[in-house]
């Protein structure tokens, strides 16, 4: 067995960071450990995830792209982050499902199946991240 528990988020200010995704997007603060000058650990948990990300200094312009985060109602989630200041995108579905090839239309997929719709946001450091449905119950 296999499981995917960390991902390092490379930062510019790790504080600043940490307000972006504790006091906007809602993760839970796991550790921010700072036992010395130069050297400080800082692991948030997005809420109902297994993996959680690590806050590191980034030493290149390179930044993660497209990490997803799932979630069982994309409208109330993306409405929920709105609130609370992140500027999420507008929603998207894949069109046509059935034999999708890269296409797509505007808002949810109108029989809300799993995998079909997205939205996207940013993090104040550049890496992005896609808001996936899969799960809705009508």
């Amino acid at each position: 067995m296999l499981a995917l528990e960390v991902v390092q988020l490379p930062v510019a200010d790790v504080d600043r960071a940490l307000a972006f995704y504790t006091g906007q997007v809602g993760f839970a603060l796991d550790v921010d450990y700072h036992p010395a000058a130069g050297f400080r650990i800082v692991q948030l948990t997005p809420p109902g995830s297994a993996c959680s990300v690590q806050l590191v200094i980034a030493g290149t312009p390179d930044r993660v792209r497209n990490l997803y985060l799932v979630t069982t109602d994309l409208e109330a989630e993306r409405e929920r982050l709105i609130g609370r200041g992140v500027a999420v995108g507008d929603v998207r579905h894949k069109d046509p499902v059935e034999s999708w090839t890269g296409g797509w239309s505007a808002g949810l997929d109108p029989q809300r199946r799993d995998y079909a719709s997205f939205a996207d946001f940013a993090d104040p450091d550049g890496n992005s991240w896609t808001l996936q449905e899969r799960g809705h119950r009508a």
